[in-house]
């Protein structure tokens, strides 16, 4: 079975930090790009950040560029997003995504979605 288990997730206070972590099994992790959606409440679900299987390509959404910062551990099968200076408009649930193309990810036509993790952002 297909498992993308996110984690990390937590109540925060505007400019802290967090650093979510998503542990996949299942997949052959290194040759799909993977990438973090997030879906605010009554809102649609966004974008955030995409990297492809090699990490030569990344992909920020406007609204966290410069304070987010997508990796991932091919040998660990677990990508991370590391987001800095977060803002009450970052609460979210986070969802980590894998997909066969980094185009398809940052187009929302993934294979995998996990099951999320709240950020809430206090200001």
């Amino acid at each position: 079975d297909v498992q993308l288990q996110a984690s990390g997730g937590g109540f925060v206070q505007a400019g802290g930090s967090l650093k979510l972590s998503c542990a996949t099994s299942g997949f052959t992790f290194d040759e799909y790009a993977i990438g973090w959606f997030r879906q605010a409440p009554g809102k649609e679900r966004e974008g955030v950040s995409c990297i492809d299987f090699s990490r030569g390509s990344t992909y920020y959404a406007d609204s966290v560029k410069g304070r987010t910062t997508i990796s991932r551990d091919n040998a660990k099968n677990t990508m991370y997003l590391q987001m800095n200076s977060l803002k009450p408009e970052d609460t979210a649930v986070y969802y980590c995504t894998a997909g066969p193309t980094f185009n398809m990810v940052v187009s929302g036509m993934v294979d995998y979605w996990g099951q999320g993790t709240l950020v809430t952002v206090s200001s």
